[in-house]
């Protein structure tokens, strides 16, 4: 149980120290100079301006993106890129119009590469093999992270030079004829495959940077759905390149042509323009499409859970973090005030005209806040530590002027309900901003994927289609829903490469925005329907009360007006059976007890509390393995934070144990509220009542066995003394 004392020299106020929590095990604390962090003790190793983590460094990690969501990028965009790759080495770049069909891309006949080509072209290949391969083993642990991850970047930045010279060396030294002559689709392959070889390369830089500058330690900490992910992602482009393979065979396609048609197979776009043209391609077709939208299905929804795990995680956190900061710098440190114009009225009192104060003076609440220093002041002892970047400290400082024996008056939020309050409707509209942001985010992306798409199939197919940019448009929108009509599809060179991997990318965004629509719009859609039917075609019982319940000002409006008319039905009988008016004493307003007050009543019976602890934990457990995230109300937390309190240990006695009491005592606004924990509602009560029942435990233990472990405790000290002495 530490102590300490927060202080800035610009604040209005200073705040003393007072009993506060102890922190949760994984509880962070802030960095900085003098912070909290500079107490650890860490093994990273200094080279030069570089500072590499260890494995076993348990300091907090930041730049989240970079150390997870870039390895995954990159895990997804490679097997994508040895896929083109792959198109690029088997097909000829350069091609010859058909006489019958000149300046048809669709009738070309391609013609042998020269030999330095093909070999710098299986070169690359192999480097981006090589480089997808390390990443595996990266993921995995089989290969060091400093060994695996160089290498990865260093054969992708190879893959990409190799395709990039040999593009323009074909492009400078054995051009395509420009009027009998054109550049095939594995050319154009090949130019997306260096391009997406290069973006993961340099994302994969970031990542190395990172680690570097110390931001997090050198191994990927994936989840069960992060390798799901890599694992279902290379299962599919195996599966699409496979397929082109085996199309190619039995139609007499070339394989980019195969390659094109297994992915519009697989996206269920079907545009017609290819087809199987024997029997066992058909036949082919039947178990290929069925493992093919598995495995797009599994991918996707892989996808889709890691873009909500990405916004939620940090997104949002940090939106929840500002909100509650903006609430809780809003609510006045009234306590510090008030008792500094306390202190000024007994000096006038006294008598001491030098300091005397106008204390009739308006004092407005809104103009006077106090803010704490993070990094403590002289004489403050350090925190446990925690999260860089936290304001843990600040509020505990706050937390401690409220005190535990005696709360101080707040302007804004004067009761423990209102802070409770005021918590839940952050929580509230965080949720409903939450599904608001996704939805906008995924508007944009499928805003930004149609019109740049269409752009790129406007310039690609106007020599092909004469198409202009409206009918791109429209070609992009049917192909994003996957209606695919036919009258228009890719039959250029350079249209099919980027349609096979504009699809791809299509696929799962439309995919997050049509559940972004589910959680917003389509439900806004059901509820209001099924609201208008509860009120007119199939009425419901209990609409209106529960109509009332769900506006509490309108209800609170008619309760009102009614019981004034109650009220002066009563004032009026009273006079007539010669009662005096006015309201009885009963009836007087007293103010609800706040929940401080109720959990630090004194108990009479400590074993009645203890079977009641037991109750509530095994309804909390009940509450756990209900699908629907269980949220309490004020007074079940009021009921709870009685049984987490009452067994309470003194100083004394945690000096004794040499134990953790652990979280007994937090602000419902603070940064240690059960509502700011990454767990829910009921996992935090069941552990706080756990910890509630572990202390319970402990103080019924007899005190002869605490004498004989105490004695214990300092024999095994004296005799590490005794050899650390030895030793030295």
């Amino acid at each position: 149980m530490g102590e300490s004392s927060s202080s800035s020299p610009d604040t209005s106020a200073t705040a003393k120290s007072g009993p506060g929590p102890s922190p949760g095990p994984r509880d962070g604390g802030g960095g900085g100079d003098g912070g909290p962090l500079s107490h650890i003790q860490t093994h990273a190793k200094q080279v030069w301006k570089f500072r590499l983590r260890p494995d076993d460094d348990d300091e907090p990690e930041d730049w989240w993106f970079a150390s997870t969501a870039i390895p995954l990028l990159a895990a997804t965009i490679g097997p994508l890129a040895n896929v083109l790759s792959i198109a690029a080495l088997v097909v000829p770049w350069r091609a010859d119009y058909d006489p019958n069909y000149p300046g048809q891309d669709a009738y070309s006949i391609g013609f042998s590469d020269p030999r330095w080509c093909v070999s710098l072209n299986a070169l690359s290949l192999v480097c981006g093999l090589g480089g997808n391969l390390f990443l595996l083993f990266n993921f995995t642990r089989r290969v060091r992270y400093i060994i695996a991850l160089p290498m990865t970047i260093i054969l992708w930045y190879f893959a990409t030079f190799i395709l990039m010279a040999i593009t323009i060396s074909m492009n400078r030294f054995v051009p395509p004829h420009p009027t009998t002559q054109v550049y095939s689709q594995g050319f154009w392959h090949a130019i997306i495959a260096a391009c997406l070889y290069l973006l993961c390369s340099m994302l994969l830089m970031v990542n190395m940077v990172g680690y570097m500058l110390g931001h997090y330690t050198r191994h990927f900490d994936l989840t069960d759905e992060q390798r799901n992910l890599i694992l279902q992602t290379m299962v599919f482009f195996v599966w699409l390149a496979g397929g082109g393979g085996i199309f190619a065979r039995l139609c007499g396609w070339t394989y980019t042509d195969a390659l094109y048609f297994c992915d519009v197979t697989v996206l269920t776009v079907g545009f017609g323009d290819f087809t199987g043209n024997t029997d066992a391609a058909r036949g082919f077709v039947f178990p290929y499409s069925v493992g093919g939208i598995i495995f797009l299905g599994l991918m996707v929804s892989s996808i889709s859970n890691f873009a909500g795990e990405l916004s939620r995680d940090k997104f949002i956190r940090n939106h929840v973090e500002r909100k509650r900061v903006k609430t809780i710098t809003r609510s006045d440190t009234a306590s510090i005030e008030l008792a500094k114009r306390e202190l000024q009225a007994r000096r006038f009192i006294a008598g001491n005209d030098a300091s005397r104060p106008n204390i009739s003076e308006h004092f407005d609440g809104r103009e006077r806040q106090i803010t704490f220093d993070l990094d403590g002041g002289p004489g403050s002892n350090p925190e446990k530590p925690g999260k860089v970047g936290s304001t843990r400290h600040g509020f505990k400082a706050l937390r401690r002027v409220r005190g535990r024996q005696k709360k101080p008056r707040l302007l804004y939020l004067r009761e423990e309900k209102d802070r409770f309050t005021a918590m839940r409707q952050i929580q509230l509209s965080t949720s409903k901003f939450k599904r608001y942001y996704a939805l906008t985010m995924s508007v944009i992306a499928f805003g930004l994927l149609w019109c740049v798409g269409a752009a790129v199939f406007w310039q690609a197919e106007r020599s092909q289609q004469d198409l202009n940019y409206f009918q791109a448009l429209y070609f992009c929108y049917v192909s994003l829903l996957t209606i695919g009509y036919g009258d228009f599809a890719p039959k250029s060179n350079v249209g099919k490469p980027f349609f096979i991997v504009w699809s791809l990318i299509a696929v799962p965004t439309m995919t997050i925005l049509v559940s972004d629509m589910g959680s917003t719009v389509i439900a806004s859609y059901k509820r209001a329907t099924s609201d208008f039917a509860d009120f007119t075609v199939l009425p419901k019982a209990g609409i209106w009360r529960a109509y009332l319940n769900s506006h509490p000002r309108l209800l609170n409006w008619l309760q009102s007006k009614a019981d004034q008319q109650k009220a002066r039905r009563d004032e009026k009988r009273r006079l007539q059976e010669g009662f005096p008016t006015g309201p009885e004493e009963e009836e007087l307003d007293r103010p609800p007890p706040t929940l401080e007050q109720l959990a630090d009543e004194d108990v009479e019976d400590e074993h009645e509390m203890a079977h009641k602890l037991a109750l509530a934990i095994r309804r909390t457990a009940n509450d756990l393995k209900t699908d629907v995230r269980r949220r309490y109300t004020y007074e079940e937390w009021v009921e709870y934070t009685r049984l987490i309190r009452f067994s309470r240990m003194t100083a004394e006695e945690l000096e004794e144990d040499e134990v953790e009491e652990g979280l007994i005592e937090w602000d419902w606004i603070g940064s240690d509220s059960p509502m700011m924990a990454t767990q829910t509602e009921c996992e935090w009560v069941l552990d706080r009542l756990c910890e509630s029942l572990g202390r319970y435990m402990r103080r019924q233990v007899p005190e002869h066995v605490k004498v004989r472990r105490k004695s214990i405790r300092a024999e095994k000290s004296l005799d590490l003394r005794r050899r650390a002495s030895l030793g030295a």
